[in-house]
C-alpha cells in the first residue's frame, strides 16, 4: 500500500483577509478553483518550493453559518521557520497577534483571521533566548 500527503484543508470566512496572512507567513498562492455550481472557491498555498504541500483554504460563497456541527476538531497548522524571531517580528508588525512567542526561541503560536492555529517552529536548533519575547506573556488561546 502506498499513500501520499495532499493538503490541509480550513474553512475561512473572509477570503481576502486569509490570503494575506498567509502570504504573510511567506506562502504563495499556487491554485485556485472556482466551483460555480456548488458556489464555493478553493485556494491552494504553499511555500516557495513546497507546491506539494500546500493549504488549501476553502471558501463558501454563502458563508457557512448553515453548516450542521459535526464535532470535527482541528489542531493546526506547522511551519518551519528560517528565524522564529525575525518571522514573529515581521507576523507583529504586520498587526498579527502572537498568542504564544517564542520564549524559548523554538516555538510560537498565531491564528489566522478564521481562528485557525498557526504553529512556527524554528528549523535546526532553538535560537538564543532573546528579549522581547522571552518575557513577552500568552495572548489568547493557541
Amino acid at each position: 500500500m502506498s499513500i501520499r500527503y495532499l493538503h490541509t484543508m480550513v474553512r475561512v470566512q473572509d477570503l481576502e483577509k486569509s490570503i494575506l496572512f498567509f502570504k504573510l507567513l511567506g506562502l504563495k498562492e499556487i491554485r485556485r478553483n472556482d466551483h460555480d455550481q456548488g458556489r464555493f472557491t478553493l485556494i491552494f498555498m504553499a511555500p516557495e518550493g513546497q507546491e506539494d504541500c500546500p493549504v488549501e483554504l476553502t471558501y463558501n460563497w454563502d458563508g457557512d453559518e448553515n453548516l450542521p456541527s459535526d464535532s470535527r476538531h482541528f489542531g493546526h497548522l506547522a511551519y518551519g521557520v528560517d528565524n522564529i524571531y525575525e518571522t514573529c517580528q515581521h507576523l507583529h508588525d504586520s498587526g498579527v497577534i502572537i498568542n504564544r512567542p517564542p520564549r524559548d526561541g523554538r516555538m510560537a503560536f498565531v491564528r489566522s483571521p478564521d481562528n485557525i492555529s498557526v504553529e512556527l517552529l524554528q528549523k535546526g536548533q532553538a535560537l538564543a533566548v532573546a528579549e522581547p519575547w522571552a518575557s513577552m506573556e500568552n495572548t489568547g488561546h493557541w
